[in-house]
């Protein structure tokens, strides 16, 4: 029996997004995931939204430095396609403790289904542990990041905090 599980303080979240060319103006991605988190009961400090170039080190440096603090989750946007220079998969997977297949999975199914057809086989997006933290990883289009936070994470965050503090 699925119960809803409530935590009793605020899920600690952070926000990447990989991207080349996008600025704090123009990070459509970005800036809805942080809305969308806004929705539930989740806070993000100043410090925890950054946008890095699509470069492995880059990527890893800013999630090694967030695997560090006191965060519960971490979302990613972009470069989550087959492009050369999308890099965020190769920068993430080595670092997973654990993957959710699944979150994958879902995802493709729901964007072949509900969104951009077969075009959803380009989609590496990831979800998984590293530690005892979260980490999923989104294409950076508003449709995909829609798709990903109202039809997966949010409905669940609550439910995987919960299992990764017990």
């Amino acid at each position: 029996m699925h119960t809803n599980v409530k935590l009793d303080r605020a899920i600690r979240c952070a926000v990447l997004t990989v991207s080349d060319t996008r600025t704090i103006e123009t990070d459509k991605g970005g800036q809805l995931v942080k809305t969308l988190l806004e929705t539930i009961n989740t806070e993000i400090q100043a410090n925890h939204y950054r946008i890095v170039k699509d470069d492995q080190v880059e990527i890893q440096a800013q999630l090694h430095e967030w695997l560090a603090e006191d965060v519960d989750v971490i979302i990613t946007t972009g470069g989550t396609g087959i492009a050369p220079r999308d890099v965020t998969i190769e920068s993430v997977t080595p670092l997973l403790t654990k993957e959710i297949e699944g979150f994958g999975e879902l995802f493709r199914y729901l964007s072949y289904t509900e969104d951009v057809g077969t075009r959803a086989l380009l989609s590496r997006a990831v979800g998984g542990t590293i530690g005892n933290k979260l980490i999923f990883c989104l294409p950076g289009s508003t449709g995909a990041v829609k798709l990903g936070m109202n039809k997966l994470i949010l409905p669940e965050l609550n439910h995987l905090v919960h299992e990764m503090n017990k």
